[in-house]
């Protein structure tokens, strides 16, 4: 597509070279604002960039992967300062799409509690606006892993089918279905987490909200049946995330408990999951073995809830590795 308003693609930023990439991370980038008290008249606001793309991507950039976004940015001002905010948390901004169109915003309160109350104004985005045309085959097929979630396939229709091109294309797939009942249904969450499993090397379910909405599980079902539960949809490993408590791991027919790092200071959850899965994407497509990202990913996950808003706290490496000192060692359980 060419001529006026035509979508354009973004050189690399920050020096970022365009070279085949450890982690592809695809999905809608948000204008943030948010506040330490509930939202009303008066409320103080915090301008950020945010969205669970961004998140992930941001934390797998912290983990030490080349990471590279996908996503449609509106080619206005405030586009040029939320990929200026991309590229200074690590983010390969090459495989951004410069597009006409308004931003995707959403305003939230920050409990430390968890709390949170969300406001979201993004129907008909130029971000949802990302299809199958915007993609890149040749960098997806490159990518060690190639990271999506149930988010982005809510959010409109093009994107949803970008997402299942992707899985289809990548070498490694992971998947969080990141289910958002504000979003979508239960029922098109599932189908979408049904189609995509098959295709994942890893889904990261969260528990007990999620798995059990979207499977139809019964009030009461313990973490350990409600992951039982997710392992015959396909995907090659389970990783159901449970809050501070850590995650439960399904790999090779063996379960594992991994648990959770205490978190210094609880200031805002928002985006802790989102920095979970980034973290586990990024070791896994650097070599770690699956508990030991996870473990990692645990810590990261942690620490990231310090800072108000989805990036206002992106752990290091060195940070998140230092949190697992006093964990506790992996717990094999007894095979299902």
């Amino acid at each position: 597509m060419t001529g006026p308003g035509a979508p354009t693609q973004v050189p690399g930023i920050g020096g970022m070279p365009r070279s085949a990439p450890d982690v592809v991370v695809l999905g809608e980038v948000l204008v943030e604002l948010s506040s330490l008290e509930p939202l009303g008249d008066g409320a103080t606001l915090r301008l950020g960039f945010s969205g669970d793309a961004l998140n992930a991507a941001a934390a797998s950039a912290a983990a030490g992967a080349h990471t590279a976004l996908v996503a449609r940015v509106p080619d206005d001002e405030l586009g040029d300062q939320l990929l200026a905010r991309v590229a200074g948390l690590g983010v390969d901004t090459s495989a951004v799409v410069r597009a006409a169109g308004q931003h995707g915003l959403y305003l939230t309160h920050a409990d430390p509690s968890g709390e949170r109350q969300f406001t979201y104004v993004r129907r008909g985005s130029a971000g949802s606006g990302l299809s199958v045309a915007d993609l890149d085959d040749e960098l997806l097929r490159g990518a060690g892993v190639v990271l999506a979630s149930g988010v982005a396939c809510a959010v409109s229709d093009t994107l949803a089918e970008a997402v299942h091109h992707a899985a289809g294309v990548a070498s490694r797939f992971v998947y969080d279905p990141n289910f958002r009942p504000r979003l979508t249904s239960a029922p098109q969450a599932r189908a979408h987490l049904e189609r995509l499993a098959p295709l994942a090397e890893v889904v990261t379910p969260s528990w007990p909200g999620e798995v059990g909405q979207l499977l139809g599980l019964a009030p009461g079902t313990s973490a350990d049946e409600a992951l039982a539960a997710v392992v015959p949809l396909g995907a090659a490993h389970v990783v159901m995330t449970c809050g501070p408590q850590g995650a439960l791991v399904s790999t090779d027919g063996a379960l594992h408990e991994v648990p959770g790092v205490p978190a210094p200071v609880v200031v805002d959850q928002t985006g802790a999951g989102d920095c979970l899965t980034g973290t586990l994407a990024a070791r896994l497509a650097l070599g770690d073995d699956l508990i030991d990202a996870v473990r990692l990913a645990a810590g990261a996950a942690a620490l990231s809830v310090q800072g108000q808003g989805g990036t206002g706290h992106v752990p290091t490496l060195t940070e998140s590795r230092a949190a697992l000192a006093a964990a506790r060692p992996t717990k094999e359980l007894t095979p299902r």
